[in-house]
């Protein structure tokens, strides 16, 4: 099992400056050494760290850019909120990125104890996640039925009693329905 990365031993605020640089995208390798020891002077990171850390970083980005051009790409097709199916995807991709974690950390041979945790956490929130986007598709659709018999309802109530349709009709047809 090899040792951890230069970067990955970080103090988080070092790192953090460091991805923040990264996120500007405009820094060459020699710059973001340059202001890590400027900023951070003890810290021990390499030119070559760096590298690797930003060679993940991006490709870490590029795939949350792709699963947003994804959702954007539904929201325009499928309007803002039709069942809230964009909901869905949010869902699904969060599953996927966790998965990929999963794979990843897996792959690297250094799966601890904390990194289990994290995952079983994220794998928890991606089935709440999950269970809330059912129940508002449910929720939606018994409102949609709900509303639809009110409508069906004061339609029916509104029919006069003429040419053949007698309050005993209405009943079969509220019957019908499912209107009480």
């Amino acid at each position: 099992m090899g040792r951890k990365s230069s970067v990955s031993r970080l103090e988080p605020e070092a790192r953090k400056l460091l991805e923040k640089l990264l996120r500007e995208d405009r820094h060459t390798l020699d710059e973001l050494l340059a202001a890590m020891r400027e900023q951070f002077p003890d810290a021990e990171v390499s030119r070559s760290g760096i590298h690797r850390y930003r060679a993940g970083y991006e490709e870490l980005v590029k795939g949350m850019r792709e699963q947003q051009a994804i959702a954007s790409l539904v929201v325009s097709e499928l309007g803002e909120n039709p069942d809230d199916k964009a909901g869905a995807l949010l869902v699904q991709t969060i599953t996927t990125l966790t998965n990929q974690v999963a794979l990843t950390a897996a792959g690297e041979g250094e799966v601890d104890v904390e990194t289990v945790r994290k995952l079983a956490r994220a794998a928890k929130d991606v089935i709440a996640a999950r269970r809330v986007d059912r129940q508002e598709r449910l929720a939606i659709r018994q409102e949609a039925r709900e509303e639809l018999l009110a409508e069906q309802r004061a339609k029916l109530e509104a029919m006069p009693i003429k040419g053949g349709v007698t309050a005993d009709t209405k009943a079969k047809i509220r019957e019908a329905l499912g209107i009480v």
